[in-house]
């Protein structure tokens, strides 16, 4: 274990003091805009649930479609948005919620959520073969974790040659005036992966300390963009030295050719689990809990463990060669109460700093 950080399967206080993401589009797939797309005749007797989820667009349909053969009298209707959208959303429903069904978003996000009372009480059939820190610990019971992803620093080694900009192994290291201009972060209040981030640096190095950590590395950063997936994507293109993203993008692009090394801070990074849960009041509950059933599945978990390293169901994660294999013992111990509790506050004080550099597109 490294500057205080501690393996993901080590001795934890349970989730809420130890355990948003990409995409600013709001995306309803399966719906024009002006009402519901018209159904094949094969679908027409289903029902339809309404998901609301941050997963990243090419997992929906390989999980669409699971959902659907296990549960053949439901259709899911995706309605895509970055965690911050999605936060923002449900809460402005809570008294009259849209969604069905939250896939594949942040669980401090589903904690707010839990706190306003919108999700239903319901335990999957199964969630005792799930690590323990992927289950809700506080009654009742009304959410289950899928997968976790983590903070990470995609560095270009081809632009840092032609800059001459040594590899870095702490986050201080990015405070260098070699990274000036060179750096691409996510917007925490669009991102999951942007917030797991500030998050991090305030708990590990207190709030003071890591306010003026982010106000140094403010100068270095070039743009704070839409979404965690983006600041990666910008650097495996040359387009800057160093992109703050999370694991499974950095694994994505390096595995497709991309001259990046995948560095986690030696001092620990941030990390977020993604959950599921069913929202509470709407119509169709016996229906919505036959597929979180389904969510918490090992068949589940083995799609899930297509884009993410570490997943719910144990034995069934299977990195790619290129994933750093010391990225989990680096997760920092991390307080995801703290996290969703702080979130609005932080959120303001982060915008009221540095919102001039936030871009809506990479």
């Amino acid at each position: 274990m490294m500057g205080g950080a501690a393996p993901i399967g080590g001795r934890r206080r349970g989730i809420r003091t130890v355990l948003s993401r990409a995409g600013l589009a709001l995306l309803l797939l399966g719906s024009h805009a002006g009402g519901l797309a018209p159904r094949p005749a094969a679908a027409a007797e289903r029902t339809r649930l309404v998901a609301y989820t941050a997963l990243e667009l090419e997992q929906l349909d390989p999980i669409r479609r699971a959902i659907e053969a296990a549960v053949p009298e439901v259709e899911i209707a995706w309605l895509r948005a970055s965690t911050g959208l999605i936060t923002d959303r449900m809460l402005a429903e809570r008294n009259a919620p849209q969604a069905d069904l939250l896939i594949g978003v942040a669980t401090t996000s589903l904690l707010q959520f839990e706190s306003a009372g919108l999700l239903d009480p319901y335990r999957p059939a199964g969630v005792e073969a799930l690590r323990p820190f992927f289950r809700d610990q506080t009654p009742p019971y009304s959410w289950t974790g899928m997968d976790a992803y983590l903070g990470v620093i995609c560095f270009n080694t081809e632009v840092a040659a032609r800059h001459r900009i040594t590899r870095p192994s702490f986050w201080r290291d990015l405070l260098g005036p070699a990274f000036k201009g060179r750096i691409a972060m996510p917007n925490p209040a669009a991102s999951g992966t942007g917030y797991l981030l500030v998050a991090a640096w305030l708990q590990t190095l207190g709030e003071d300390a890591g306010w003026a950590f982010m106000d140094a590395l403010h100068e270095n950063v070039a743009a704070y963009l839409p979404s965690g997936s983006a600041p990666c994507r910008e650097a495996a293109a040359g387009r800057h030295a160093a992109g703050l993203s999370l694991d499974m993008r950095a694994a994505a692009e390096k595995a497709a050719g991309a001259p990046i090394d995948i560095v986690v801070p030696v001092d620990g990074t941030g990390w977020e689990a993604e959950a599921f849960a069913v929202v509470a009041g709407r119509p169709h509950l016996p229906l919505a809990r036959r597929v979180a059933d389904w969510a918490a599945s090992r068949e589940a978990n083995a799609l899930y463990a297509r884009s993410y390293a570490i997943v719910a169901y144990p034995g069934v994660s299977n990195p790619a060669p290129v994933y750093p294999p010391h990225a989990e013992a680096r997760m920092i111990r991390n307080d995801l109460d703290w996290m969703a509790r702080n979130r609005t506050r932080i959120l303001a004080e982060w915008s009221r700093r540095y919102g001039a550099k936030v871009r809506s597109s990479p």
